[in-house]
Parts: C-alpha cells; structure tokens; sequence
C-alpha cells in the first residue's frame, strides 16, 4: 500500500519515523474519525491532528473525475497523506493531490473514475504529537450492458458499511454494578446470549454452580430479549462467544438477517463504541459472509480484555466476555505419532490454574465428546485432551489456548500394517516435559509419600511415585491412573527425576541405574462402577505371561475364600465379584514383581422394584363411580428414598382425596370418591442418589353412559314410515353400550310413549307405526351394565309428507358404438327424505324436442345403463330422472351430445406451432391442423391448450371445452413468468401427443431498451419551502425495469416516496426542505439498456431583504451603494441583488443593475441639484425580496462667485499596481444552464482585463459575453456542458504589474 501526501504551506517539518513511547487512543467530535496520540501529555500550545471537516463518500459515473476533500487541524500543521485499500495511489496518471490555500482544503483527485477505482479510501492526518484517520468510499456506476466489476458490487455493501460507522450514539447504557448477595448482571447478559450447553461453564466462572433456579427468570428475560430484536432482525441463530484462534485473532460471530439491510451495527466494549472497518489490517473488524457474521481483534493484548456487545439499532444482539489471564505454558504440547485405533494425547502444564482451556484445529474448535475426551487435573494446572481411536483423518496441527497464549503440535496417524481392530494403545507426545513439569511438586510431596511409606500407609504406591513402574502417573494425585506408557520412556523418565529427588526423600531409594525393566503392565485397572447385587469386574494385562500377581482391597491382601474369584488367563489377571454389596466398596491394587496399578470400585444401590409386584401394580385397577382405588407397591435400595407419585403426569399431594403413605420399604396411593373423569395414567417415580425407576398403572372408573350425539339425520320420512340415525354417547361410562331406549311423542299431545330397545351395536330406528301427516318427537337413551345415560330428543319429525327427489348430476358417456352407448350418472344430493328406488332415462334425437323413455321394463335399480336402442349416425342427447317412494323427481340437465358410432382413433401432433403476440398477462398461439392418416390417426375434432409453470411439474389446461380454431389466447399469466407450452389435438378417440416448444416462453412484451416518452420533461423545478414536490416520470421498456433514484449521486432519503409502475415512475416529498435542493437522477435498467434523467429541483422560499443601505460618494458624478448581506445568502447559492434608482426629476423607478453577486454597486451619472433614491432587492428563484431602501442622495448645485485660486502645485502619482478586489470564486453548475463568473480589479491606470479557460484566451470567443464595468468584471455562459470543465483565469494588466485570480469550473452531469 502506498499513499499521497499533501502538505500545508507553511508547516513545520518533521521526521517521517517516529520513535513512538505510548499510543493513547482517543474520539474525534467528528463521528467516524479515530486519532492516535503519541505522548502522554501534550505541551501548551500544542495538539493532535484532527479532521475539521472528513472526506464524503462519492459516486462518479464511469470515466468522470472524483474528489475527496478534507480540512485538517493540529498544532503544529499536520502533514495529510491517502492510502487505499486495494492498491496504490502513487500513479500521477490516475491521481492528483493539492492543498487549496483559499478553502484550505486538502483534495485528492481521481483522474479518470472507473470500476477498479471504486475502493475504501484513507485520509491520514499527522504530526508529531499524533495521528487522525478516517476513511471514505469511492462508487463508480457503469452504464450499458456492461458487466460489472467486484468493485462495483463491493460499492454499495461499502456504503452501508460506511453508514453503520457514523451513529451518533458513541456511549451505550452501562449495566448496573453488581449488588452484595445478587446475581452479577454481567452473567445474565451472558447468558442471553449463550446457547443452553454453555450455561453451566458460564455460571462455573461467575462462581455459581447451582443454575437451575434461574431458568425460569432467564427464559422469561429470553423472550423480552426475542421480542426486542425482532424490530431489526428477521433471524438471529449460530451465537458464538468469543475465543482466540490459531491465527491469533480473537473472534465471536453470529448469523444474523436484518429486516433493514442499512440498519445501523454498533460495537461496545465496556459500555463505549468501538470503531470498526471492513479490512482485516484493523485492529476491530467486522466480516460478512452472507448472513454469518464475524467481528475480530487483531492481535489481542491484555488491554483488550473487557466486556463486549454488538447492537443492531438499539437492540443487542450479542453479548460476550473477552477475558486474558496472566498465564503462560509451562509446557507445551509436542507432536504426537500413533497409529490407527490408538488413542493420542495431547498435555500442557500451565503457570497458573485455570478452569479450562481452548482446544482447536486449524478450522475449527474442539469440543468434549465421544471422538475427544477434554479432563482438566484437580489443581487446575494439567489439561489434557485425548483423541480417540485415531484414523488417518486425524492428522493435522492441533493448538492449545490459553488466554492469548497458545502452544501447537501436529499428530500424525499411520495405517495399521497389521489391519487389527479396536484401539491398541495411547501414545503421548510429551510425557518428557510434563514429566519435568510435573517433578517440582512431586519433589515437594515425596518427603510425605516416604513417611507414610515406613508407616506401611503407602505400600499401595497409589502416589505413582515407583521410578520402576513405567505406567507410574507422575503427578501425584493418581487421578490420570490409566494414561500409561510403553515402559521405556516411563523408567528413562522417573530414572531422571529419581536422581533430583534424591536431595528431599527421606526413606529409601532406587538405584539410579536400571539395567532390566522387568515386567510391564500393558494395560492397568480402571475405575469400575457396579451396581448392589451384580457382577463386578477389574482386570489388567502384564507383558509377561508366567509372571504372577497378587490382589489387594483396601491394602489387604485378597484370595479366592474372601468370597471373590481370581482368573489368571496368560498374561491377563481378572478379580470377579459375583454379587456385590457396599462392603465390596474399597480401592484395589494388584502387584507383580514390583509393579502396581490400582483402581477403585464403587457400589451403587439403585431403587428396584421386585417383579412380581411389579407385574401386579401394573394392572389396571378398575372400579365403579363413587368407590376408592388403592395402589401399594414394594421397593428396595439405598436411602434416602424420594417418592413421587403422578397422575397423568402431573404430580400427587396429600389432599382431602389423595392419601400417600410411604415407608422405607413400600408406598401406598389412595384416591378416594372416584369419578369418571378421573380415568388415566397412574405413575410412581422412585428415586435417590444412585438412580431413578418407575412404574406405571391405570386407573379405570366405570359409570352410565354420557347421552347420544347429535344431530339426529333423517334418513327416511315416507308416507308411513320414518328412519333416523343418530351418534353413539362420546363416553360409554368405560363399558360397551347394549342397548337404545326409544320412546315417542306425537305433537300436540303430552304424554310419552316407549316404543322399545334396540341393540347398541346401530344408532339408527325406524319406525313404521305413524300416521300420515302427522309429527312426532323421539327420545334416546343410551344403557350399559352400569345405567341408563340421559336422553337426547329429536325435533319435529314429519311423516306422510310427499317429497321428491332432486335431479342427478348428467349422463356421462363412457363408450359409444354404432349400435349402443354405455352411460353413467351419480346419484342426487337430495333423497326427498325416502330411498332412491330407482331411475327413469330419457333420450332425444338432437334437434327434436319430444323425449322417449328408455328403459320401459322398469326404474333402472343401477346407476349405470347401455342405450341399445340406437341408429348408427343418429346425434342423441340423455337426461336421467331419481325415484322414490314419492315418484320421480326432476330430470337432471341433458349429457352432451353424443353421436352412435364406433370409437375413432386419437389424432396425431399439430404442426407449424408458434408465438404470435405477448405481453405480460397473455401470449397468443397458432397452429396447423393435423394430417389425417387412415387408421392410424383421425381427424382432429377440436385442441386444448395446456401450459406448465418452469418451478411446477404439472400441467394445467387453458380451455376445459374444446376449441375448434387454429389458433388460442392464453390469459391470466404472471408477469415475467416463464412457462412451457404445448397444443393437443382431441377428437371422439381421445387426446393425440402433445405438440410444444422447445425452449420455454416469457410472459413479456418483446424486448424494449428503456426511453423516456415525454419530450418536454422539465429539467429544473423550483418550489417554495414547505410545498409538495411531485415528479412524474413516464417511460416505456420491456422487460420490467429496474428503477433507482439518487440526489447527487446518493441513494434519496427515506422521506421522499417513490411509486413505480410499468409505464412510469413518481418521486413525492410531500413537505419539502431547503436541504432537498439538488439534481436528481432517475435510471431505468433492463436486461436491454438503461437510461437515465436529470432533474434539477431547487427548494427555496421568498428572499428576505438585505440590510441597510449605505451611501458614499468618493468621485463626483458616482454615489456607491453598500448594503448588508441578506441573511438567505448563506444557504441559496443563486441569490443575486438588483438595484433600482428614481430622481427628483423623472419620478419612474429604473433598474439600474441586476445580478449582482456582492453587496456594493457604484452608480454612475448623477446630477448635481437632483434627490436622488435607491432600491436595493434580494432574488432568487421566487422572485424579489421587498426593498431596502437609501437615505435620500443630493448634491447642492451652489452658485458662488467665480474665484480662481490658483493653488501651489504639486505633483501627485495616483498610479497603482493592478490588484483583485474581489476575487474569482469556485464554481459548480448543473449542465445545460447558465453560469456567471464575476470578479473586480482596481489599479491605475485601468488594467487591461484577460479571460482565459485552461490557458486558452476567450476574449475573442463569441460563445462567452464578457463585460467590465467601472472594474467589476463579469463573463457569462449561457449553457454550460461537459467541455466547459476546467480552470479559468483572469489575468489583469498595467504598466506597473501583472497579477491574476483563478478558479475551478466543475459541471454536473
């Protein structure tokens, strides 16, 4: 990276190195500006660079110039120098800088902006005391069907980057101070953020190890916390804390999705903004990919230790606690080479104790679980991971973290040669070192290992201490019994440390030298766990088959009558315990030829339940409403006992119908007045220390049956019978129903008769005892072995009533021959209350209306019929008829016609498809009509049109009756949409194959580049303060285009509206501003072209006056005006004056002058003896301002006596140099308007006045009107355009001097 230098006139030079003894970061009052300073306290006088005003970011349009402009500060003047971040700036080809005196302006120049310039710019400000930087963002917009470049695409996710940076809001609310016996707040942040798996380590490091109490306050925390970020994020998931990784960079992340891409995110740290960019080179850093999003720090130092969050707008996001502990590495891990199946183990040994370290690979961390078993030692000093089973997978670097420190080794896998399975050993790749490490406190613990060896306390060797034993642990507290080595390196190791312990043992040593290892345990005992009253098992393997061992519990030497069996299999020894109590409980050792290992057996007494009583707790208990159930069950195990008893999985409590009885050996469950409603599951849940079991009963309660469902259907009301169904009980009382219990009631008559029982089995009755006409009323019991249930009642039921059928659904044809035509039908919604009996077909010759029966034997019993009577030719049309116990209903609509003939053969593919017209919802399709091949393909009769959507897998048919045209319009569809389409040709034989396209059709109109339609569209629009602006821009593309908007090159404000359609475009401030001034550009883009619109709207209001007026005469015959600035000067850039004159004599007010860009005019010509007054106006774009008017000018025409005094004479010079009044002033104006550049000059004699546009003279151009009047000199062009960029000059004149005054001239596009 390189960079430009621009440096003040005047500044005090200093070394570019320098030696740097502190860096102290401090804020800018300029958001997005971090300065550096150098020394700790500044001299009088003196400060650190800052930015006055920092760099904007900008967007050019491809091939046009940018600049980035800053004003600096600093005591002394600091020197300012650009970089950026991919690539250099040096090239003078492509970049310029300069220092503008007059602005005082620091300018870096793009010469020629394009894709590969667009890129994050730095502005670096320094002095000697310090350092100020800031940064800025180039976007270059290309044009066409060009494609864009990365940086073009990078552009706007720059920008938004850049808006996330300048919050305001640079002090988030500090969390309250922990309070003496309360939960430190800092923790519950923590754990808003943590997934579930991390709380217990969490709360471990905040000293609380018992959490369970603050889940329900932290999952209701949880959700006020969801609620609060669901403003700004649609998906928050994948929180991870920070920790350091192997690239030495601290990094937390979290994959997030924002409602508003442009919200703003704020990092904290302790409660104060923490700057950060997109570069990796920055000390904070923020990386996105897709949703995930990463925030690092580079090179992490114990300063940066402190409590981080991230918000999104107001809401946090994120939490973490960044701690750097004092500790170094004692020793660090070492390569590790194993082969496949063997177990590899990775140690450190730290400086300091330290509840748990990182592990990782190169991409990942490393979590505890079944590949890799994590174990920290009890002093917090030896953590160890273990990576099980290695395969050739494994290899690789792996690291230990321990604060910001790390320590690296590689593990290398090789293949079995021997191919055998199961893991064939554990290899460690530094017991060396953490040997070494390990001896400085075994030194100090051997004096008391000694003295309880010679108290015969010590014979086990549980200390690990035997140099002799190669599996020996060697750190002293025997809880890393079974990481064992080979032999070698444990005798080499423990020869070396015996030989420093010989200055701090007391009793007696080993030789220093061993010449025969002896046997070796190639695996030793484990822990075992085993439960009261089962088979317990330890075991080890020697290296030597004949050698013999001996076993020890609690130090007591074991054999075969102590009630245990000892297997000598080769050189595998096995101690069994067939039955064990807690007296087996005990530490065992076994010994041979002075090696040891030892293990420890642990009894467990879980709650059991005998079998038996199980089996009967089990079964149901069943009981009627009203009585008690009981459940006792028997169990045993070791106390305490906690028993629980559940009904339908919510928990039992001794009340006034719940009785619990528990002892130490059996429990007794009794509920007193069951109902039916307390029918479910009975549960019994024992527990204590070593385990829990349970067992599970049902409770069932048999009571009456609830009454019948309704509603109550009518199958059946005929003239002298009435049938009605209904639904069984919702609860049968816990036994089948046997049995309805009808009774009656005629209406108008009060008494209820019974008509009798049916059997439960069918809901349904019917009675054939009525009278025609009249209605009755029915009653419903239900009845089981336990009662009578209550009764349902039916409403009205009328019987005798004659209702008809409705009509069938139409005929359909399923085959047609010459001779006859097979037809089906369904049957009517509407029974008319009786039994469909049967139907009555009809049939027509098409073009007829008399309708025949057909079936004259007879209603048709079936719902399907063969016509036989037919003439072969003969065009019949069908209606059917239902009948009940009524008559015969309606007819039902006729079929279509069908014609008696035998099936034709399908058709074949249409040909010569095509696509005559599309838009958005339609396209148009035509086609030629198939060939008729004899007996093979027949003619097509009609087509159906079918189209398919590209992400759908079925088609969909356009017409559902046939058309018989050749061509089809297909409406309905969705913009932009694409679909297959394809024409089948049909006829009474059925469909022939589909006819498509090869390629799929969009629903557009044809391709159209974008144009603007309204030729007189308004390029400037002026509007008073407060008004509504309203653009309406029309054009014409196809496809849809894509529509942007941009004020001065930056996307527009989130107040201005605006609306799109297809045909046009409407941008709406409905109140506007003065700050709403400015060009905006409309681009319209499709995969055609684009094009783009410039309109200028200008937001001002009506001037204000300018201030007094003042008069001075300095020449006779010319009276100067002078008057106060308006006070709109500031802000309306285009605000001009004009000045109007009325005398004594003519009484008309006469502009005098107009577009005046200063506040001083001279007025020539004025008469002695006349009053002269004057009008001064502010105008701008609205019109005048009202008038500021003079005092009253006059000069006496006095009439003295003619004196001729002739006075001594002297000689004067009053000729001066030519100098600038008022200098040229830097311009910008939009192309196609007018421009006016004015300056004045004075000297004597008058100057000679010269125009120049890049040194090129325009005092003979006809295209500029120059003017000089009483030395205000003005040059106006009336339509700027793109080559009037550059810089003019005016160079002035005399016999005396030359002098000049220039000014850059830039066009908006």
């Amino acid at each position: 990276m390189s960079s430009l230098t621009n440096q003040e006139p005047k500044a005090s030079a200093f070394p570019y190195f320098l030696v740097l003894s502190v860096a102290i970061k401090k804020r800018s009052r300029v958001p997005g500006v971090m300065i550096t300073q150098y020394v700790e306290q500044l001299p009088p006088g003196k400060s650190t660079p800052d930015f006055t005003r920092k760099p904007m970011n900008v967007t050019a349009q491809n091939g046009k110039k940018a600049f980035f402009k800053a004003i600096v500060n600093g005591e002394p003047a600091p020197t300012v120098t650009w970089e950026r971040n991919k690539g250099e700036v040096t090239d003078p080809e492509k970049y310029k800088t300069r220092y503008d005196e007059r602005a005082q302006e620091h300018i870096l120049e793009v010469i020629c902006a394009k894709p590969e310039e667009a890129d994050t710019y730095r502005c670096f400000a320094t002095n000697e005391y310090g350092k100020a930087v800031c940064t800025a963002t180039l976007s270059v917009m290309g044009g066409g069907l060009k494609k864009k470049s990365q940086a073009e695409t990078d552009a706007p996710q720059d920008f938004r980057s850049m808006l996330k940076k300048t919050v305001i809001v640079t002090r988030k609310k500090q969390l309250p101070p922990k309070k003496e016996g309360e939960i430190d707040p800092k923790l519950w942040e923590l754990l808003l953020s943590a997934p579930k798996k991390d709380y217990e380590k969490i709360c471990f490091d905040f000293g609380v190890t018992d959490f369970r109490w603050m889940l329900k306050r932290l999952s209701q925390m949880k959700k006020e916390r969801e609620d609060e970020q669901a403003k700004v994020v649609e998906k928050l998931e994948n929180v991870k804390q920070i920790e350091v990784t192997p690239s030495g960079r601290a990094e937390f992340s979290m994959d997030m999705k924002l409602w508003d891409p442009n919200s703003a995110i704020n990092l904290y740290k302790d409660g104060t903004m923490v700057p950060y960019g997109d570069d990796e080179n920055s000390k904070h850093s923020l990386k996105k990919m897709g949703t995930k999003y990463v925030f690092s720090i580079k090179d992490p130092q114990p300063e940066d230790a402190g409590f981080y969050q991230v918000d999104v707008e107001e809401s946090n996001m994120l939490s973490t606690d960044f701690q750097v502990p004092d500790v170094e590495f004692a020793a660090k891990i070492k390569d590790v080479k194993v082969v496949e199946s063997e177990d590899a183990i990775f140690q450190c040994v730290l400086s300091k104790p330290l509840n748990r370290i990182t592990w990782s690979k190169q991409d990942s961390s490393i979590e505890h679980g079944d590949k890799c078993e994590i174990t920290v030692s009890e002093d917090k000093l030896i953590h160890t991971l273990r990576v099980k089973d290695c395969e050739i997978a494994d290899n690789g670097a792996y690291y230990a973290i321990a604060g910001i420190k790390s320590s690296k080794a590689s593990l290398t896998v090789k293949a079995d040669p021997n191919a055998r399975k199961g893991r064939k050993g554990t290899q460690t790749g530094n017991q060396d070192d953490l040997d070494a490490a390990r001896r400085a406190k075994a030194e100090k613990d051997a004096a008391d290992a000694a003295a309880k060896a010679a108290l015969g306390d010590g014979g086990d060797g549980k200390d690990g201490m035997d140099g002799r034993d190669g599996s020996g642990d060697g750190d002293g507290d025997g809880k890393n019994r079974n990481l064992l080595t080979d032999g070698d390196d444990g005798n080499k190791d423990d020869d070396a440390g015996d030989k420093k312990k010989k200055r701090s043992r007391t009793g007696p040593l080993v030789p220093d030298t061993v010449t025969d290892r002896g046997v070796q345990f190639v695996s030793g005992l484990s822990d075992t766990l085993a439960n009261v009253g089962e088979r317990a098992e330890l075991s080890c393997k020697l290296s030597n088959e004949t050698s013999e061992g001996r076993w020890y519990k609690n130090g007591k030497l074991l054999t075969n009558e102590d009630g245990v069996t000892i297997i000598k299999d080769g050189a595998c020894h096995r101690l069994i315990i067939d039955c064990c109590n807690k007296d087996d409980a005990a530490v065992y050792r076994f010994e041979a030829e002075g090696r040891k290992s030892e293990a420890t057996l642990n009894i467990q007494d879980p709650p059991k339940i005998d079998a038996d009583a199980l089996g009967k707790f089990t079964q149901p208990v069943i009981i009627k409403a009203g009585e008690s159930a009981e459940w006792k069950l028997p169990f045993s195990g070791g106390a305490p006992m906690n028993i629980q008893w559940y009904k339908d999985d919510d928990e039992l409590l001794p009340a006034l119908n719940v009785k619990i009885e528990i002892s130490a050996t059996e429990s007794k469950l009794r509920l007193n007045k069951c109902q039916r409603k307390d029918c479910g599951e009975v549960k019994i849940k024992i527990k204590n220390e070593f385990g829990t079991t349970e067992a599970t009963s049902k409770l069932i309660v048999l009571d009456k049956p609830t009454p019948p469902q309704g509603p109550v259907d009518i199958m059946e009301s005929a003239v002298t019978s009435v049938e009605f169904k209904w639904k069984p009980p919702k609860d049968n009382g816990g036994c089948p129903v046997t049995n309805y219990i009808i009774e009656r009631q005629q209406l108008g008559r009060n008494k209820w008769s019974n008509v009798g029982e049916i059997p439960g089995g069918n809901p349904s009755y019917k009675d054939s005892d009525v009278d025609p006409g009249r209605r009755y009323s029915y009653r419903i019991r239900a009845k089981n072995s336990e009662g009578i249930s209550d009764y349902l009642q039916t409403e009205d039921i009328a019987a005798g009533v004659l209702r008809y059928p409705g009509a069938p659904t139409a005929p359909k044809v399923i085959s047609a021959f010459k001779d006859c035509i097979n037809l089906a039908w369904s049957p009517p919604c509407d029974t008319g209350g009786t039994k469909i009996v049967g139907y009555k077909l009809e049939k027509k010759k098409k073009g007829t209306n008399y309708w025949s029966l057909v079936n004259q034997d007879g209603p048709i019993t079936d719902r399907k019929y063969a016509v036989k009577d037919v003439f072969e030719g003969a065009a019949y049309e069908f209606r059917v008829s239902a009948i009940n116990l009524s008559g015969a209903g309606d007819p039902s609509i006729p079929c279509d016609t069908v014609i008696a003939r035998d099936p034709m053969k399908p058709p074949g593919k249409v040909t010569d498809l095509k696509l005559t017209s599309s838009n958005y919802t339609t396209f148009s399709l035509a086609w030629t009509k198939p060939k008729e091949i004899k007996g093979v393909e027949d003619e097509a009769q009609g087509y159906f049109v079918e189209i398919r959507p590209i992400e759908c897998l079925e088609w969909t048919r356009c017409n559902a009756i046939t058309i018989t045209l050749t061509s089809y319009t297909v409406l309905g569809l969705k913009a932009m949409a694409t679909y297959w389409v394809r024409v089948i040709a049909t006829n009474y034989g059925g469909d022939g194959e589909p006819q498509g396209f090869d390629n799929y059709i969009i629903a557009m109109p044809p391709p159209v580049k974008p144009k603007f339609k309204d030729r007189n569209m308004k390029t400037f629009v002026v509007v008073k303060s407060g008004n509504t602006v309203r653009l309406n821009i029309n054009f014409e593309a196809s496809p849809l285009p894509e529509i942007s908007w941009l004020k001065d090159g930056m996307p527009v404000l989130k107040h201005v509206t605006i609306t799109n359609s297809d045909k046009g475009s409407q941008l709406l401030i409905p109140t506007s501003e003065w700050s709403d001034t400015g060009i905006y550009t409309i681009t319209v883009k499709n995969i055609v072209g684009q094009e783009s619109f410039n309109v200028e709207i200008r937001v001002t209001d009506d001037p204000k006056p300018p201030g007094p007026v003042e008069l001075d005469q300095n020449i006779s015959g010319t009276v100067t005006l002078s008057w106060t600035s308006s006070p709109d000067e500031k802000r309306d850039d285009r605000l001009h004056y004009m000045v109007s004159k009325r005398d004594s004599f003519k009484r008309t007010w006469r502009t005098v002058a107009d577009n005046l860009f200063n506040n001083k005019f001279t007025v020539v010509n004025i008469l002695p003896g006349r009053e002269y007054y004057f009008r001064v106006f502010a105008k701008n774009d609205m019109g005048l301002s009202p008038p500021s008017l003079s005092p009253v000018f006059q000069t006496k025409k006095e009439k003295e006596k003619f004196k001729v005094n002739m006075p001594e004479s002297k000689s004067l010079d009053f000729q001066s140099p030519p100098s600038f009044i008022i200098p040229l002033r830097r311009r910008t104006a939009p192309q196609g308007y007018e421009c006016c550049m004015t300056c004045a000059v004075k000297g004597d004699p008058a100057p000679r006045v010269t125009w120049y546009c890049n040194n090129i003279s325009l005092n003979t151009n006809t295209n500029y009107h120059i003017t000089n009047v009483c030395g205000v000199c003005s040059m106006l062009i009336l339509r700027v355009g793109p080559k009037d960029n550059g810089e003019y000059k005016v160079i002035i004149e005399n016999k005396l001097g030359t002098t000049e005054s220039s000014m850059m001239l830039n066009v908006k596009e």
